[in-house]
This record gives structure tokens, C-alpha cells and sequence, in this order.
């Protein structure tokens, strides 16, 4: 008796890049359309421009000087240290917020999640007066604050600081949020069925996994806590060395020393740049 052997059949496989990878996307061929070229260079030149403007108008030749002088410096310091504070409450209350909206399922979460959301959406200086009918000293909580414990928060640097981390913690507790939904959680099962606790199953097992997620999150806030000005000149006023951050500075420069507005403007602009480079791979998916 003979017997046959099914010949193997080859089946269609995703695109190949090189090195034999699958292709992320595959371009178009031929002469693309007109009707979108056009468009899209308007798009770009509309995005382009008004950057190359500020390179070409930026004073060049006295940049060293402008950037050492003292206000310069003080707002520049401020407004480092005021963006990485509120990065701090950022992570400090929004990573168990997303964590919250991720893992637990209750009633009104997703009421909760829009709410968290809402800065994104929400006019900065509205946001301001929001915190003032909230934190002010005769606001909701503000007067209580100055009764029991003597703290003030508008019109001082702690003002700033939480001005900046409520317009800036929803980019974190997305990220964080979604990197959460990702994570495999049998690795914390695993762990949960050796005996871990809650907290240690999150502290030595979730949080690593979604590290990339904070980071990425940590770092979006941070820039957007740095560029902040609505709910920061609403909230906490503009006085120097105090609450005159750098977009601040830039809206008083420009009534008065143009060129001084250009170098501070720079400064925000390269902070952004290297903010989008750090974060390349994790937005495209270029080869």
C-alpha cells in the first residue's frame, strides 16, 4: 500500500518589510491626487510658518546675553520647578486614579472618566475661575483652608503649582489609563495566587509593567504644566519671582521688548521639541 503526504500549501502571510519583518504600511504608488497634495502642503505651511518666522526673527546675535539676564533666569527657574512639582501630584494622584478607572468597575465610571477628562476641553482661564470660586479665600474650601491651617493659595507659587497640575493631570491619567488596559494582567494573577497582597501585587508587579506609560505620561504633563497660562495668570496672578512663569513672561514681554518675548518663546519651543522627540516611538511608527 502506498501512502501520500499532503503537500504543504503555502498561505498569504502579512506584507514583509526588510529584513524580513511585517511591513508597518504600505505607500501609495503612482501620482497622488491633487486634490489632497494641495491641501495638505496648504496644511503644513499653516503649521510651518509661523515656527520658521520665529526662528528667522529671533535675535541671534544677542541670545547669550538675553538668556543670562535675571528676569529671564527667575522665570525660567519658577516655571521649571513649579512644572515639576505639580508633575509630582500629578503622579501622586493620578496614577491611582487610573488605576481606579481601569481596574474597578462601579456605578458612574464612566461619568467619572469624562469629569477627568474635562480639562482638556476646558477653557485655561474658566479653569482658573474655577479654582478661584473653589480655593479662593472665600471660596468653598479656600476659606476653610485659611481658617484651620492659614493657607492661601491664590496669588502665590503654590497657587501656580495647582493651577498647573489641574489642566495637566488628565494627559497623565490617559496615558497611565491605557497603559493599563494593555498590561497582561496574568502576570498579576500569577502573583496575586502565591499570596501577594494588593499593594505589593501593584507596587512590585503592575507598576513595572506599565512603567513606559507612566513615563510617557509624567513627561506630557510636565510639558503641558510648563506651557500652562490661562488658569495660571487667572488663578495665581502675575507678579515676579513669585507666579510670572515663562508663558507669562512672554505675554508681558511682548506689550514691552519684543525681542525679549522671541527668546523666551524659544526656550518653550525647543522644551517642546525635545518633548516630541522623546516621545517619537511612542506616537509614529516609523521604521
Amino acid at each position: 500500500m502506498s501512502s501520500s503526504v499532503p503537500e504543504q500549501v503555502d498561505l498569504p502571510g502579512p506584507p514583509r518589510g526588510s529584513g524580513g519583518r511585517p511591513a508597518a504600511s504600505r505607500e501609495v504608488s503612482g501620482r497622488p491626487p491633487w486634490m489632497l497634495v494641495l491641501p495638505a502642503v496648504v496644511g503644513l505651511a499653516f503649521l510651518v510658518l509661523p515656527l520658521a518666522g520665529l526662528l528667522i526673527r529671533a535675535p541671534w546675535s544677542t541670545l547669550p546675553q538675553r538668556l543670562a539676564e535675571p528676569q529671564v533666569l527667575e522665570a525660567l527657574r519658577l516655571s521649571l520647578v513649579c512644572a515639576t512639582v505639580a508633575t509630582a501630584v500629578c503622579l501622586l494622584l493620578g496614577v491611582p486614579l487610573a488605576w481606579l478607572l481601569a481596574r474597578v468597575s462601579f456605578p458612574g465610571r464612566r461619568l467619572v472618566r469624562a469629569l477627568v477628562t474635562v480639562p482638556l476641553v476646558l477653557p485655561p482661564v474658566v479653569g482658573g475661575v474655577a479654582l478661584l470660586l473653589v480655593l479662593g479665600r472665600r471660596g468653598l474650601v479656600g476659606q476653610w483652608l485659611e481658617a484651620t491651617f492659614g493657607v492661601t493659595l491664590p496669588f502665590t507659587t503654590m497657587g501656580v503649582i495647582v493651577a498647573e497640575a489641574f489642566v495637566a493631570m488628565p494627559f497623565l491619567v490617559i496615558s497611565v489609563e491605557g497603559a493599563l488596559r494593555g498590561a497582561d494582567q496574568r502576570f498579576e494573577e500569577a502573583a496575586a495566587t502565591l499570596g501577594a497582597s494588593r499593594w505589593t501585587v501593584f507596587r512590585r508587579v503592575t507598576l513595572p509593567l506599565i512603567m513606559p506609560g507612566v513615563a510617557a505620561g509624567a513627561v506630557l504633563c510636565w510639558a503641558r504644566a510648563l506651557g500652562e497660562f490661562g488658569a495660571t495668570i487667572t488663578f495665581a496672578g502675575n507678579f515676579p519671582g513669585t507666579t510670572r512663569t515663562m508663558p507669562l513672561a512672554v505675554y508681558l514681554a511682548l506689550e514691552t521688548d519684543p525681542e525679549a518675548a522671541i527668546v523666551l518663546s524659544l526656550v518653550l519651543l525647543a522644551v517642546s521639541v525635545i518633548i516630541l522627540a522623546s516621545l517619537r516611538d511612542r506616537w509614529a511608527n516609523t521604521p
